[in-house]
């Protein structure tokens, strides 16, 4: 029989919540999605864990507050989602929860995820996995991205070489070679400057469908300026967040200038576009075919530009191999808990960096 998992994913985009219901077959590389849903931040919640991705007074106490919070919310959509399909919390065997990060420095052997794991155990009666990043970052790996095992393990192709790549606050890829090899790595900012410049100067949480950027012009020597940074050249393995690509980033970049705001979102699009296929093309092989997941598959003019700059290859959405773009993340932190209690790896050396396979994930019994 299947077994049932949950799998909950709190993004750098600060969005919403995602929690997946996912059945995983033991015989089998299969993942059923059995139901999702996304359950958007309160603002105040929002607004405070955007600040603790910044140094601040008394985070200790925020991050505390924060986390409980987060939880609680967590909590209530594991409940509505249950409740939804039919399901007690004694059917399902745990939940895999990624926490919110709120700091992410790789090169220092940390990263911060906060989300209350007993407290979310508590309130569901669900045993709770959480804590994923920090066993790879103590066998000398970055932590992230993590979601490349997932990706592996389901969609690899013995007859098809394959790019996923995930866009969400930030952007990263996976790369499936036909001959079981693969590659992976965060190629830069996805949506987190677009979403940061869109609600500065409209007030509006996310630029949809990329309507706004499609009406500016991009600005050559700004996008050239912001492709410069010393982040696109790095080799992988290699992660990044908010701590590097900030607001304070990119208001160096703009250095006074006073170009129209629709110029400077269509400039902040490209770079996303541009700085994914040219991470694309300093792999060692090319794939046949490109898919995309997470919420840049919705933002009609990024997938446009990447079917440009990626042509003659075809882009797709990952719904064409059966995978909601919407909730592969959710879903890679109910694998990676059923990969805990099974006692299986979670991690890819290859894409983290780190000296072996590990076991990833801290057990709170409920």
């Amino acid at each position: 029989m299947s077994a049932l998992y949950v799998g909950i994913m709190s993004g750098t985009s600060l969005d919403g919540v995602d929690i997946a219901l996912t059945a995983f077959s033991p015989t089998s590389p299969r993942a059923t999605l059995v139901g999702a849903l996304c359950l958007p931040l309160p603002p105040d919640l929002r607004n405070d864990l955007l600040a603790l991705c910044q140094p601040g007074d008394d985070e200790i106490h925020r991050a505390g507050i924060a986390g409980q919070q987060w939880a609680r919310l967590a909590a209530q959509g594991v409940h509505q989602l249950l409740q939804q399909h039919g399901i007690s919390a004694s059917q399902v065997s745990a939940i895999g929860s990624h926490g919110q990060t709120i700091r992410h420095h790789p090169e220092s052997g940390f990263s911060v995820q906060i989300g209350a794991p007993a407290l979310l155990a508590e309130l569901c009666g669900v045993d709770v996995i959480s804590d994923f990043r920090s066993r790879d970052l103590a066998a000398g790996g970055e932590g992230a991205p993590l979601v490349p095992a997932f990706h592996a393990w389901l969609l690899s192709d013995p007859q098809q070489s394959r790019v996923l790549i995930n866009i969400g606050g930030f952007a990263n890829l996976t790369l499936l070679s036909a001959d079981n090899q693969v590659c992976g790595f965060d190629s830069g900012p996805g949506n987190v400057l677009l979403d940061h410049w869109i609600q500065r100067h409209t007030g509006q949480l996310f630029d949809a469908d990329g309507a706004w950027a499609r009406s500016g012009q991009v600005i050559p020597e700004l996008l050239d300026r912001l492709l410069q940074d010393p982040y696109f050249g790095r080799a992988a393995p290699k992660s990044t967040g908010r701590e590097y690509f900030h607001p304070a980033w990119l208001q160096r970049q703009l250095d006074d200038r006073q170009d129209h705001p629709a110029d400077v979102q269509a400039t902040l699009l490209e770079l996303t576009a541009r700085s994914i296929t040219e991470a694309l093309a300093s792999c060692p092989q090319q794939p046949e075919a490109v898919y995309i997941c997470g919420g840049g598959a919705r933002n009609g003019w990024l997938m446009e530009r990447l079917q440009q700059l990626l042509a003659p290859q075809l882009v797709h959405s990952t719904a064409v191999l059966g995978v909601d773009p919407d909730w592969m993340e959710a879903m890679a932190f109910a694998w990676l808990a059923w990969r805990c209690e099974l006692r299986q790896s979670g991690n890819l050396p290859a894409v983290t960096g780190a000296s072996g396979e590990r076991i990833l994930g801290a057990i709170y019994p409920a």
